[in-house]
C-alpha cells in the first residue's frame, strides 16, 4: 500500500496514518498509558491516544528531511490492560497525594504504604516489559522510541540503551530536573527519572538538561556534586544570554558541544512554553517555542551525532480542545524526522 503525502490523512491505526507494519518499520514507538505518580495534574496517560488521533491531521513535508513521509515508523497498539490498571491506581494515588498535602505521614498509614508498594510493582513490570521489547528491537537493528505517559516510564528504554555497552548521553528537554531521589514515597516518580538514570546506567556519560526552570535545592546540590556528569542549561541562564545578545544558534552550539556522540533524547512537553501545552501535569512559565527545539534536534544531527532512541512524554489532553494533542503530534513528528535523518546518515 502506498502513501499519498498530498491526500487526506487515513486513520489506519498507525501513527501519522503511515502504511507501515511492525516488521517493515525502522523506528518503532511503544505507547505507555501510565501516570499514577503524577503529583499535580493527571491526564498524561491519555497522551498516546490523543496524539495518535491528531497525527493524521498533519502534512508530511518536512523542510529538514527529504521525502519525510517515506519514514518507516510504526506505533504499537495502546494497551487496554495497562490503561485500566493505571485508572485504578490513579484513583487511589489521588487520595494518597491529598493525604500527604494535608500533612499526613505515610508511616502512620499501612494502607498507603501498601499502595506505594503496589504502584512500584506496576512500574517495575512496565520497566522490564519495555526493556525486553527494546532489546529485541535493537537486535533487529531498529530504533526504539517511547510515547508516554508520565516521564517515569522512560526508565526501561534508557536502561536498554545502557545495555548496548556503548557510551552515550541523555539530552533532556524539560522544565524540571527530575533529580529527586524519591518523591511522595515513589522511588520511580516522574520527578526521579533522571536520578534513576544516573544511578542505574553506568554507560550514560553525560546528562545534558535544557530548559530547567523549576528545581529543588537537593537537585541543585546533585548537579554541583556530579563532577561534570550533569550539565544543566537553566532556562534563566539561556534567557539572560539571549537578552545580552547571544543567538539561539550560539546557545545550541554550546549545548551540542557538551553532548557525546551517541544520544538518547528525552522530551518532556513541559519544556515548551505553557501556552503550547496548557494541560500538561506541571506547566511552568518560561520555556521554548517548538521551532527552537526542532532547530536544536536537527543541528544535533547536522553535527554528526547519532540519535539511538527517544521519548516524548507528559502530553495531556484538554477537556474542550485538542491543542495539546496537536502540538504533541508535531513534537513527535520532529523527533521522528530528526531520528530518521540521523539513521540515514549512519547507513
Amino acid at each position: 500500500m502506498t502513501f499519498d503525502p498530498n491526500g487526506v490523512g487515513i486513520a489506519n491505526g498507525n501513527i501519522f496514518g503511515f502504511p507501515v507494519t511492525a516488521e517493515e518499520a525502522q523506528i518503532v514507538i511503544t505507547p505507555i498509558p501510565f501516570d499514577a505518580t503524577a503529583s499535580y495534574g493527571k491526564g498524561a496517560s491519555d497522551g498516546p491516544r490523543v496524539i495518535l488521533e491528531a497525527s493524521t491531521q498533519l502534512d508530511f513535508f518536512h523542510p529538514n528531511l527529504e521525502r519525510a513521509w517515506e519514514t518507516k515508523v510504526f506505533m504499537s497498539k495502546i494497551s487496554e490492560e495497562w490503561s485500566l490498571i493505571n485508572t485504578e491506581l490513579c484513583i487511589k494515588a489521588i487520595d494518597y497525594i491529598q493525604f500527604l498535602e494535608n500533612g499526613g505521614k505515610i508511616e502512620d498509614e499501612p494502607d498507603y504504604q501498601k499502595l506505594v508498594e503496589v504502584i512500584a510493582e506496576a512500574q517495575n513490570a512496565l520497566k522490564e516489559n519495555l526493556k525486553e521489547k527494546a532489546r529485541s528491537l535493537f537486535a533487529e537493528n531498529k530504533i526504539p522510541a517511547l510515547l508516554g505517559g508520565e516521564h517515569s516510564v522512560s526508565l526501561g528504554l534508557i536502561e536498554a540503551v545502557n545495555e548496548l555497552n556503548i557510551p552515550f548521553g541523555v539530552l533532556q528537554i524539560d522544565a524540571h530536573a527530575d533529580l529527586r531521589e524519591a518523591y511522595e514515597g515513589f522511588q520511580q516518580s516522574h520527578a526521579s527519572i533522571m536520578y534513576n538514570v544516573l544511578k542505574n546506567c553506568d554507560n550514560m556519560q553525560k546528562l545534558v538538561q535544557v530548559g530547567i526552570r523549576d528545581i529543588a535545592q537537593s537537585e541543585i546540590d546533585l548537579i554541583k556534586n556530579s563532577e561534570g556528569r550533569v550539565k544543566t542549561f537553566f532556562d534563566w541562564d539561556l534567557k539572560e544570554a539571549q537578552f545580552n545578545g547571544k543567538t539561539w544558534k550560539n546557545l545550541v552550539d554550546e549545548i551540542i558541544e557538551s553532548l557525546p556522540q551517541n544520544i538518547y533524547i528525552s522530551f518532556d512537553i513541559d519544556g515548551l512554553k505553557p501556552n503550547l501545552c496548557p494541560n500538561t501535569g506541571t506547566p511552568v512559565v518560561g520555556g521554548f517555542e517548538l521551532e527552537e527545539i526542532s532547530y536544536l534536534l536537527f543541528e544535533i544531527v547536522k553535527a554528526g551525532k547519532k540519535i539511538v532512541a527517544f521519548d516524548l512524554n507528559e502530553v495531556a489532553p484538554g477537556d474542550n480542545d485538542d491543542w495539546d494533542a496537536n502540538v504533541g503530534s508535531r513534537a513527535l513528528w520532529n523527533l521522528v524526522c530528526a531520528t530518521e535523518k540521523s539513521r540515514r546518515n549512519d547507513n
